[in-house]
Parts: structure tokens; C-alpha cells; sequence
């Protein structure tokens, strides 16, 4: 008797294996575009971070990059709030910058920090490096860095050659955006960037403050003047606004080194560069022209105006007696001479320009030690050749 062969028969999937399988693979095709939507997300804000980056590595002076810090960084990194702590323990950057014409009003999310204490980290066991601090914002903590309104916020430290320099304070309004257990290495790196940056053009500007002013007085020097005034006649062109000039010189110099030695004679020019400085806006720039005689550049300035500055200086150098070393006391005075630009629409500002009015400055100030000294004669106005 044949045998006939028999094959088993497969059972036909049940209806509900095959929803459960397409129910699946519409999770797996969700989670699949998902992701490549976040590593789109992910790859933009690397760009947008890459760029910031090369941004920052090219600011040409401190403004530059603290405005471009403070104004980037919450954008692409979608932030309430950004702020820099500074260390400046010898009030460097406060002088230097503050010589460079920085106006720190501009930048309020920019805090100088007298100490390292006052940046907040902890102490490393070891001497290690601080890292960094992640959490709820505290208004005891954080008030002097963020406005109210912010949730969680991160310091994170500012290290050049494991020295720290500052830190940087970044806030946000979500509450779970910055926590103690998130992974720090992106700030980390951002940070380093950002501190070699500053390191970098901070150097830079103390190489400039170094080439533009005078070791003694430690105001700009005749280099730095003559490169202002041209930049400022342009501007008063375009802007039609009017410059002064004042040239001030001490009054029998000479018989001061002869009485008070040389090193008095030191003190009485800085001295006098102070009390001319306390005359003067943060838009003015004073600067020495070597030996006992400064000149001042006073911008949207005119004559009258720039008059009645100079004779502040004459009495605030005439009627207080200057105190030096070793309990000697001496009498000092200065005369100036008074000259001022009237801006008018005319062709490109030259060389010539600028040295018509500190000549003009220069004759009047001839006329003022002519006429007794310890006074200032101002010449008329000039219109911008």
C-alpha cells in the first residue's frame, strides 16, 4: 500500500499578529523620523555653535567680543539670559579698558570680580579644577547675575592654563534645563573657546594700552593723539559735529625739577595728568606730548564750551597745592591754549587738517604764557578745510 507524503500546513497569521506587527513598524517608522528629526535639530545647533565660534575667534577688540557673547549666545543656545564674570584682582581690565574708551555701561551682564572667591565655585579637593554648577536658580546666589524670572541656571568656570580667569553664567526659564545630573562636556568646551578668546584679546588690548600711552602718566601718548583726531574729524564730518582742542603746559617746569628734584617733578606730572582727567568725559581723550605739555581733545565740542573746561582744569591745578613725597609741598599752574574745528561737508580729512588745529591750539597757548601764564586764551573757530 503507497504512502502518500504529507507536508505540514502552515496556519494563516491570526488578524491580530498581523496589527500588532504593522502597529510596530508604524512605532519604529515614528521613532525612526523622530530621531532624524533630532539629529537635524542637533546638527543645526552645531552650526549655528560652529559658527558663534568663529565669530568670537575673530573679534578684534573687547567690546567686539563681549557684545558678540552677549548678544549670540541666548539665540542659538536658546537662553533667557548670558552673563560674564571676570576676574580682576589688580583692576587691570577696569583701567586698561577704561583708558581704551570701553564704557562698561554697555555691558551690564559683564560682573568684575575683585576676588576668585567671588565666582562662587567650590573648592576642589587637591587643587583640582572647578567644574561646573548646575541647578535651581537661588536669588542669594544668582541675584547679581539674572534678572528675576529665570528657572534653573549653570556656572560654568573660565580656565586658561588651569588658572581661572572668570565664569560663564548661562540661565533659562525651563526648570529641567539645567540640572546637577546633566553632562556638562558641551558648556565645558563652549567655555573653553570663550576663555581663550578672552584671554586673547584682553592680551591684545593691554599690548595696545602699552603702545598708545605714556609709562609716566598713564595717559595716551602723542601717537595715540594723532591717531584719534584724524578718526574723530572724519566722524565730525559725517556726523556734523565740532571739535576742541586744548594744549596745556605747566608753568616753569624747569624750576620745579630744580626744587623738588626729578622724582618730584614725576609726581607733579601725574598729578596734573589726573586733575586734567577729572575735567574731561569718557568721550574726550587726553593725551602727553612729552616733556611737561598734554593735549586734550574735546569731541562735540565748541569753542565756548571747550573755554570753560579749560579754565576748570586751570583752577583745579592752580588752587590746591600739590603734595609730594616727603612731606613738600609745591604751587603749580598751567596755561592752555584754546582752538576749535567747525565741521563742514567737504572732501576726505587729511593730515594737514588735524595739525592746523593743534598748531592753532599750540599758538594760543603761546599767547596764554605770553600773556603772564596761568591762564587760557582761545582763538576763533575754524571751519574744516
Amino acid at each position: 500500500m503507497m504512502q502518500h507524503a504529507t507536508t505540514d500546513l502552515i496556519p494563516p497569521s491570526e488578524p491580530g499578529a498581523a496589527l500588532d506587527l504593522a502597529a510596530q513598524n508604524r512605532a519604529l517608522r515614528s521613532r525612526m523620523a523622530a530621531l532624524l528629526e533630532q539629529a537635524e535639530r542637533n546638527q543645526a545647533i552645531m552650526s549655528r555653535h560652529q559658527a558663534f565660534d568663529l565669530e568670537i575667534v575673530g573679534a578684534g577688540n573687547f567690546p567686539e567680543l563681549i557684545g558678540t557673547i552677549f548678544r549670540t549666545l541666548p539665540i542659538i543656545s536658546d537662553l533667557e539670559s548670558v552673563t560674564l564674570s571676570l576676574l580682576d584682582e589688580e583692576a587691570d581690565i577696569r583701567a586698561v579698558m577704561g583708558q581704551l574708551g570701553v564704557d562698561f555701561d554697555n555691558f551690564p551682564g559683564l560682573v568684575l570680580a575683585d576676588r576668585e572667591a567671588d565666582l562662587g565655585f567650590l573648592t576642589e579637593p587637591g587643587g583640582a579644577q572647578p567644574k561646573p554648577l548646575l541647578g535651581p536658580f537661588d536669588p542669594a546666589k544668582h541675584g547679581t547675575l539674572f534678572a528675576a524670572g529665570v528657572q534653573s541656571v549653570a556656572r560654568v568656570p573660565l580656565l586658561r592654563n588651569k588658572r581661572l580667569i572668570g565664569s560663564l553664567n548661562l540661565a533659562s526659564i525651563d526648570p529641567g534645563r539645567f540640572t546637577p545630573a546633566l553632562g556638562t562636556d558641551f558648556i565645558e568646551h563652549m567655555a573653553s573657546i570663550i576663555a581663550i578668546c578672552l584671554e586673547n584679546v584682553i592680551s591684545n588690548e593691554m599690548l595696545k594700552y602699552i603702545g598708545l600711552t605714556d609709562s609716566l602718566t598713564g595717559v595716551y601718548n602723542r601717537r595715540y593723539i594723532d591717531r584719534r583726531l584724524l578718526e574723530e574729524l572724519g566722524r565730525a564730518q559725517r556726523q556734523q559735529y565740532q571739535i576742541a582742542c586744548l594744549y596745556i603746559d605747566i608753568d616753569h617746569f624747569k624750576r620745579i625739577n630744580d626744587n623738588a628734584g626729578h622724582q618730584g617733578g614725576d609726581e607733579v606730572l601725574r598729578e596734573v595728568a589726573s586733575r586734567i582727567k577729572a575735567e574731561l568725559r569718557l568721550s574726550d581723550a587726553l593725551g602727553r606730548f612729552g616733556g611737561e605739555e598734554f593735549v586734550a581733545l574735546l569731541i562735540d565740542a565748541d569753542l565756548a564750551s571747550a573755554g570753560l573746561v579749560a579754565e576748570r582744569i586751570r583752577a583745579g591745578i592752580a588752587d590746591q597745592l600739590f603734595q609730594l613725597a616727603g612731606g613738600v609741598t609745591v604751587a603749580v599752574s598751567v596755561s592752555i591754549g584754546v582752538a576749535s574745528l567747525r565741521a563742514v561737508d567737504s572732501g576726505a580729512v587729511s593730515e594737514t587738517t588735524a595739525q592746523q588745529l593743534i598748531a592753532r591750539a599750540d599758538a594760543a597757548l603761546y599767547q596764554a604764557k605770553e600773556g603772564g601764564r596761568n591762564r587760557v586764551v582761545s582763538l576763533s573757530d575754524e571751519a574744516v578745510p
